[in-house]
Order: C-alpha cells, then sequence, then structure tokens
C-alpha cells in the first residue's frame, strides 16, 4: 500500500470559517442531486462553513424567506439514494429579469452567503455566470434603495460560483458524464431487457423513444448496450434513402433466425431535410425479419433537413415496407426517476466535496468554473467555455453540419457512434477485407458481468477487419482439450445484455499444459489471442509470454482485457464487472438500510468480495453511504475498531438511526466478519444493535449494467484493431512472428485514456502474494468517505485547484471516456 506523500498537499489549510456556502438544484430534475447536495453539505460543514439550502432553485433565491434555510449534518441523511431533487427545482421566469436577480441578491446578502455551488443544465449555469457579473452592480443598487449598508458592498464584495452538470441528457460539452445520464440508462436498459422477452415471444418489432431532444448520447448510448438495429440521433441525421436501408436490414436479420429488433428513436429525430420521423411511421413498414426488432430513436432525431423523426413515423415505415407486428415505447419521465446508480453517487459526491474546495480556493479574479469529470478523474473547466462550445453543438446542427457537431460532442461521442456502426451494421462479404488472419478469443478466471458483450465486441470487429474468428469455451482448460470452434457474426446476437460467461471460464493457468496449447494453437493455425479475464488472464499472458522462447507458436500478437468484479488487475483503473458488482452491492445495502426503518437503532455489518482488493468496499461503501470500510491495504487494528464504534454511538444520539459497515472478505485473517459483528454487539449494547449480511456471489450474477456492457463493448473492439495492426506488423515471409515486449500487452484505462502496457512491464508494479497492484488510485476515496461520515482525516487535495480548458482537458490520441 502506498503511503501519502509528503509533498502533496492537504487541505487543513483551507478553511472555510466565517464563510457561507448555499446550493440549489435548478432546471430539469436528474438521478444523483441529491448525492451532490448531500456532499455540498456535509464538506463544507466539515471545513467550518455556514451551508444553506435553496429550496425551489432560482425561484427559491428570488422569493427567499423560508425557501433559503441553513442546512445541518443530519438534515442530509437517508438522501443519498433518492432519487430527483429532494430541495426541490423550478424554472424561474423572475430571475431571467433584473429586478428578479436584484431580489435574489438582497435575499443572499441578508445571510452573509457569497458562495453558490449550482447544480443543474446549461441554462441554469449561464444564469449563474449573469448573476456573478452583475453582483457588484446589484449590490450597489441595494445600497441605493437603502436595503443594505453600504459596507455590504465591501464586505460581500464578490460572489462566486462553481457549477456542477445535473442532466440525464449528458448533453454539456467539457465533461465526459454528467450527473444522471448513467442512471437514466439503468433505466432505458431496464425497459429494454423486459421489452425483449415479450418481444421474442410474438416476432414484434419495437421502436422505442428515449429522451433527447437536442443530444442523442441516451439512445446512442442505450443502442449500444442493448445491441439496437437501428438508432436515430439528432447529431447524425440518416442520409437520403434511409428508411429502405433499414428495413432492408431488419428484412436480413429476420431472415438469420433472430426473433427481435429494436430501433431507438432520440425524441427530436429528423431526418436530413427536417421531416420529422416518428414511431408510428417505422411501424407500418415491416415484412421478413429477426422475431424481434428494437429501434431507438433519439428525442430530437432529425433528418438532415432538420425534419423531425418521430416514433410513429419510423412504425408506420415498418408496417407498411415489412408487415411487421410493430409495437411503439416512449419512455418519457420513467428515465428521471427511479433510484441513482452507484456511479451516479460516486460522481456526485467527487463533485460535491471538489466543488466546495474549488469555492474555498477562488479568489475575486477566478472565473466560475465546472466541476467535471475527465476519465475517472475530476477536473474543473471554465463554466463559459463549456457553454460556449455546448451552444455550438447545437449551432453546428442547425446549420447542417452534422459531422462537426458530432466532433464537437467530444471523443466519447464519436468513439461510441464509431463502434454502434461497426457493431451493428455488418457488411456484405464482398466489401469485407480478406486478412487470412484466425484471432482466438476466450475468457479466463471468474465470471464477470459483461464479458459476454466484450466476446460479441471482439468477434464481430474481428469479423468486419477480415479475420477467422475462434472461439476457445471454458478458458485455457478448453483450449488445451480443444474445445475451439469458429465463431460467426449471428452467434453473439444478443450477448450484450447476458450475465456470466457464455464461452465459459476456468481459473487454470496455461503453464502446465503449455506444449498441449501450441498444439491447438498449431492445429488452428491461431495468429492471435484475445484474452478477457481478471487476475488469473494476466498471469496467463506472463506464462505464454515466457513460453515463446521455446514455442514458436506463442510468438503471436496477444492481449487481454481486464474484466473482474474485484478490480484488482495491474495497469488498469477500472475492469469490466465492476460497476455491476458496485449495483449489487449499493442495491443491497439499500434494502438492508430500509428493513430498519420504524425500528430501533442498528448497525449492519456487510461483507463484501474482492479478495485481498478493497475496491467493492471502498467505492460501495461510499456509493451506500457507509460510516466505515475496513480493507487489506489499509490495515486497521482493536483502537481503529473501537474508536468505530464510538463514533456510531455519538452518532446514534442524533435523529440517525441507522449505521452500515462495510468489511472486505480478506480485509484482516483474525478481525473476521463474525469478530467485527460480536465487537459492534457487545460494545452497543443499549445504544444499537447489529445484523451482519455476507453478500457473496450475488456480486458476480445479474445483467451487466450499462457501464459494463459499454466498457466491454468498447475496450474490446480497440483491443481487436491493435491485434490487427500488430498482425499486419509481424507478418513475415508468409507467417505471423511476434516475440517483442510490445506484442503480448495488457489494455487498460490510465487515469483519462485508454493505455496499452505489456505485461511483463507491469511485473514491477505488482503484488503477486496478494493479487493487487501495488499503487491503487482509489484509496485517494477513502478520506472522502470518511469525511461524508463525520471523520477527521486528511483529504489529498494535490490533483485539485487548476482549471483545464475545454480543448485542452481531454487527450488528443485515446477516448478519455472509455466506458460512457
Amino acid at each position: 500500500m502506498t503511503q501519502p506523500d509528503s509533498k502533496k498537499i492537504f487541505f487543513e489549510n483551507l478553511s472555510g470559517a466565517g464563510k457561507a456556502i448555499a446550493v440549489l438544484t435548478s432546471g430539469g430534475d436528474a438521478q444523483g442531486m441529491n448525492a451532490a447536495v448531500r456532499a455540498v453539505v456535509r464538506m463544507g460543514l466539515y471545513v467550518g462553513a455556514k451551508v444553506y439550502f435553496i429550496h425551489e432553485g432560482y425561484q427559491g433565491m428570488v422569493d427567499g424567506g423560508d425557501n433559503i434555510r441553513e442546512a445541518t449534518w443530519e438534515s442530509v441523511s437517508s438522501m443519498l439514494q433518492v432519487g430527483g431533487t429532494v430541495i426541490g427545482s423550478a424554472r424561474c421566469k423572475d430571475f431571467r429579469s433584473h429586478e428578479g436577480r436584484l431580489k435574489a441578491a438582497h435575499n443572499l446578502v441578508k445571510r452573509g452567503i457569497t458562495n453558490l455551488c449550482v447544480i443543474g443544465g446549461d441554462g441554469s449555469l449561464t444564469g449563474a455566470n449573469l448573476f456573478r457579473e452583475e453582483w457588484s452592480g446589484l449590490l450597489s443598487e441595494l445600497v441605493q434603495q437603502g436595503l443594505i449598508e453600504a459596507d455590504a458592498v465591501q464586505k460581500y464584495s464578490a460572489l462566486h460560483i462553481v457549477g456542477m452538470v445535473g442532466s440525464i441528457d449528458n448533453d454539456f460539452c467539457g465533461t465526459d458524464m454528467t450527473i444522471g445520464t448513467d442512471s437514466a440508462l439503468h433505466r432505458i436498459i431496464e425497459v429494454v431487457d423486459a421489452i425483449m422477452t415479450t418481444a421474442q415471444s410474438h416476432q414484434r418489432t419495437f421502436v422505442l423513444e428515449v429522451m433527447g431532444r437536442h443530444c442523442g448520447y441516451l439512445a446512442l448510448v442505450s443502442a449500444l448496450a442493448c445491441g439496437a438495429d437501428w438508432v436515430l440521433i439528432p447529431e447524425m441525421p440518416p442520409e437520403d434513402g434511409w428508411e429502405e436501408k433499414m428495413c432492408q436490414k431488419l428484412s436480413a436479420t429476420r431472415s438469420r433466425g433472430t426473433r427481435l429488433n429494436i430501433i431507438i428513436v432520440a425524441e427530436g429525430a429528423i431526418d436530413r431535410h427536417g421531416k420529422s420521423i416518428t414511431s408510428s411511421f417505422v411501424k407500418d413498414n415491416r415484412a421478413g425479419m429477426k422475431r424481434l426488432n428494437i429501434i431507438i430513436v433519439a428525442e430530437g432525431a432529425i433528418d438532415r433537413n432538420n425534419k423531425p423523426i418521430t416514433t410513429d413515423y419510423i412504425k408506420n415505415l415498418v408496417v407498411k415496407n415489412l408487415g411487421f407486428d410493430t409495437r411503439v415505447t416512449i419512455l418519457g419521465h420513467v428515465q428521471r426517476g427511479g433510484t441513482p446508480s452507484a456511479f451516479d453517487r460516486i460522481l456526485a459526491s467527487r463533485m460535491g466535496v471538489e466543488a466546495v474546495l474549488a469555492l474555498l480556493e477562488t479568489t475575486a479574479n477566478t472565473p466560475a468554473c465546472v466541476v467535471s469529470l475527465c476519465g475517472n478523474q475530476s477536473v474543473r473547466v471554465p463554466l463559459m467555455e463549456c457553454v460556449q462550445t455546448t451552444q455550438e453543438v447545437q449551432k453546428a446542427m442547425d446549420q447542417k453540419r452534422f459531422e462537426e457537431a458530432v466532433k464537437l460532442r467530444g471523443r466519447s461521442f464519436e468513439n461510441n457512434l464509431r463502434t454502434y456502426k461497426l457493431l451493428a451494421h455488418r457488411k456484405p462479404e464482398s466489401e469485407l477485407p480478406v486478412s487470412n488472419f484466425n484471432v482466438a478469443v476466450l475468457n479466463v478466471g471468474a465470471p464477470a458481468a459483461g464479458m459476454n458483450a466484450a466476446v460479441r465486441s471482439a468477434v464481430r470487429v474481428g469479423i468486419s477487419e477480415g479475420h477467422k474468428m475462434f472461439a476457445v469455451s471454458d478458458g485455457f482448460e478448453g483450449f488445451y482439450k480443444g474445445q475451439i470452434k469458429e465463431i460467426k457474426w449471428g452467434d453473439v446476437g444478443g450477448w450484450t445484455g447476458q450475465g456470466g460467461s457464455l464461452l465459459g471460464t476456468k481459473r487454470t493457468l496455461p503453464a502446465k499444459h503449455v506444449d498441449k496449447i501450441a498444439e491447438q494453437m498449431r492445429k488452428y493455425n491461431i495468429n492471435a489471442l484475445l484474452v478477457i479475464g481478471g487476475f488469473e488472464a494476466f498471469l496467463s499472458l506472463l506464462e505464454l509470454s515466457a513460453a515463446r522462447g521455446k514455442y514458436d507458436e506463442f510468438c503471436v500478437p496477444m492481449v487481454m482485457v481486464p474484466a473482474t468484479v474485484s478490480n484488482n488487475v495491474p495497469g488498469s483503473d477500472l475492469s469490466i464487472g465492476a460497476d455491476t458488482a458496485l449495483n449489487a452491492i449499493t442495491t443491497t445495502c439499500d434494502r438492508i438500510k430500509q428493513s430498519a426503518s420504524g425500528t430501533k437503532r442498528r448497525v449492519f455489518i456487510i461483507e463484501t468480495m474482492g479478495g485481498y482488493c478493497g475496491y467493492l468496499a471502498t467505492v460501495g461503501g461510499l456509493a451506500a453511504g457507509a460510516d466505515a470500510a475496513y480493507i487489506y491495504e489499509e490495515p486497521f487494528d482493536i483502537k481503529d475498531l473501537q474508536a468505530n464504534v464510538e463514533h456510531l454511538t455519538e452518532k446514534m444520539k442524533t435523529s440517525i438511526q441507522r449505521g452500515l459497515v462495510l468489511r472486505n472478505e480478506n480485509s484482516n485473517v483474525n478481525y473476521t466478519t463474525d469478530f467485527i459483528y460480536q465487537l459492534y454487539t457487545e460494545e452497543g449494547r443499549g445504544v444499537f444493535d447489529c445484523r451482519k449480511n455476507v453478500l457473496g456471489h450475488m456480486q458476480q450474477g445479474g445483467a451487466p449494467s450499462p457501464f459494463d456492457r459499454n466498457f466491454g463493448t468498447k475496450i474490446s473492439a480497440k483491443a481487436m484493431k491493435w491485434l490487427s495492426q500488430k498482425l499486419v506488423e509481424s507478418y513475415r515471409k508468409g507467417r505471423v512472428f511476434a516475440n517483442t515486449e510490445d506484442t503480448c500487452c495488457l489494455l487498460g484505462m490510465h487515469a483519462r485514456a485508454l493505455v496499452f502496457q505489456p505485461v511483463v512491464q507491469l511485473k514491477d508494479h505488482t503484488d503477486f502474494v496478494h493479487r493487487i497492484p501495488k499503487e491503487q488510485w482509489w484509496l485517494k476515496l477513502r478520506p472522502l468517505m470518511k469525511i461524508l461520515a463525520k471523520y477527521k482525516t486528511s483529504y489529498d487535495v494535490s490533483d485539485s485547484g487548476q482549471v483545464e480548458h475545454v480543448i485542452h482537458s481531454r487527450p488528443k490520441d485515446s477516448d478519455a471516456s472509455v466506458a460512457m
């Protein structure tokens, strides 16, 4: 475990004493807003500031009175798991007027508030920046009207603004993900997964309309996550003749024996002539396709002439042209509702803390900023730069510069669109390149949700590259037994939403059977390997790399894609399956805590998986609002346990009735889950009682989350592209020969980018005894969890403070938002 560097800066010198911070939510609501409000309140109180709620957004700021109330630590308890916004949101006409902003300024000055944390969309943030620019003038007017004293102008001379983007549409430039987007994707995918079962029964086509009047992100990513047959989004209207092409595609998929088709339409979709495309239009045009088709239409989809494309239009089109039984489903505000996902809770909590730090560090000359996400890092970007870039996207769409609009959305959006086209639309055999290369794909280690999405992506990208793809069943055990067969495009249809490993996976390592595996490589003429798995997959590639000196069969390009719920693979910050496991932990913790509502004070001890890696316990604890999380990487003793019990005892004397403690399964050989449960039970006697729960393999099961589906799809597609490049580079004299370090790599997410790293170079960064990386980025989140649970601790802010420009905050050569 790495210890804090003495050069790092900690925030003890950033005092909030004497400062007043107000937090408000404005515009449309989004899941995760409450987590952001909670983080702002608790971090603000932690540093000694006064914190205020502004209820009902800008309307509450204008109206004043009880709409602006001081917040306490307890007032944000039990709101982490609640959707929407507890403090209310409203669109306010009054704030758009000078008189309204004058009233708002008066209400803030009366309470000494000069720091605003605004959670909303681009309109809300633009209004906040205008308010900031007018502030000194507004105070002068208030003095002239006799509403405030003259010295108040000097005392409250500057208004400081920090924004957080809360929007399910993910339509704000400057951040990879906005608060609420991941939760909205969860709602969409839940509906699509449910629809698939009924659609398959009746050989139906389904046309789904999702939100996104001006941004097709939800439609595009949900299409990737469910394998939709067609998607229509406002940023990329279909070319003329798209109707015929779509019907041909639907008919072709039906003829291959699949039982459903999915069409997804954005809310405001139009064609390139500006004609509306409705869901009904598609229904009336269908006769000869897979048993079920699902078409996803973004709310704002348009054609090339800016005419809207609606679900009704598409429905009618399918029924008329194909005669298929077609149904339309408009998801509407279902997408805004429900419990926030683990991703949104963590994102909002990190942003809320970062927003308070930004307010503490701001000066009169500091421009208003937005707390943003780049890869897995929090960054600050100038507010108006983001707003202007966002407005440029709409301007480009209005002027029919659609390719430019896609680029302005960012590399993540571009990559999503490119990957969708690659996987959804199969080229005719005559148009495919002929490579004469054979590529094998296999799963190694424990199953992880998202593995099947990764296999599907690899197979289809490989076929598109002209390769012959082979599937190996049961990992390296199946490899040496010869359980290898060619896998085709249609064989992986519908795999994206399936949990576990359809190929089968085992923990068997190749070293003991290396001669038999080499024989199978020779028999099937395997020219490249794609291994999808966890720590065992990493060890396997090390063994195969070492065997190259003896067996030429292993002198081929090999790449590993990390997939394990434990998230313990060196060289990657994230692994496929970890997000699904986090959601399982978070959902279970919510239910467990709810079981105690109305009862006496109770503390729950929850054991999570992860081996020696404390990722699930720590990040799950942050998402579930845990009071403590015991992990191997941060040693603890009996004094720490006693301190935690005392802390919970004090907490239970307030209005808070429930406590939550997570323990990683291998955190300590002596302080077991049973021991901690018995200790808490005894020491808490008379104050609270205890319950324990071991979550076990439920963390590995279930359908993959949207995050894992897309992460698996995109990272696997990138791995296959890399293999294709290496195959061409290493083809000499009629054979493939690759024995350099850089031809046996792990593809992982590192900070802001997807990076290929030779596995032999990762050995020095690995603790092989405990099967964890020597350095783990998420350890920086532990102080954040403790702060939000009211523990005194140090928080590393060495990565904070620097404002980045929108155009510079994304890596040039890599997709920063690898997962979403």
